[in-house]
């Protein structure tokens, strides 16, 4: 079923009820939906900057994906960072550019979209007047192990625990 807007714009006729938009709520049962908003005063300092855990939730169930918003102040960088997942980062304000692996990459803005490749060291910089915020996607949830340089056969794969065990996750906002 294609998406519709519950709110037509003006001048138009409401919608035809669809099977999702009015099903009936059971008195007194919980939503379906969790909803959270990305505020800044939900964040705490991390890798050298504000952010706010936002998947897995707290109580929440495990997810395949991890996600936070992060916030990093005016003329600020964030601390060196690398990890075995992929990550993503959704732009919401400011401007600012990423170091990857000692190379500066080109400059990004409000409403980019930055892909951070697995293993290769990052800061971000904020190089604009404002705060720079932005929601980080990676996965997997947890970091699995590096395999260890095993020339002669000997030692294996690294079994080395990298969850951060502080929240369930290991985090890589940044």
């Amino acid at each position: 079923m294609p998406f519709t807007a519950p709110i037509p714009p003006p001048g138009e006729q409401p919608l035809a009820p669809t099977p999702y938009r009015d099903l009936p709520r059971t008195p007194g049962a919980s939503a379906m939906a969790n909803r959270f908003h990305i505020d800044r005063s939900s964040a705490t300092e991390e890798f050298g900057l504000a952010c706010q855990r936002l998947i897995p939730w707290p109580g929440g169930e495990e997810t395949p994906v991890g996600a936070m918003a992060c916030f990093l102040r005016p003329g600020g960088d964030s601390d060196p960072d690398c990890h075995n997942q992929d990550e993503v980062m959704i732009i919401l304000a400011g401007s600012g550019a990423v170091t990857l692996d000692g190379v500066l990459e080109p400059p990004f803005r409000a409403g980019d979209l930055v892909v951070l490749p697995r293993n290769q060291e990052h800061v971000v910089h904020n190089t604009g007047d404002a705060e720079l915020s932005w929601v980080s996607l990676y996965w997997p949830l947890r970091e699995p192990a590096l395999p260890t340089d095993d020339t002669d056969g000997s030692r294996g794969a690294d079994t080395t625990d990298r969850t951060d065990t502080t929240d369930g996750n290991k985090e890589v906002a940044a």
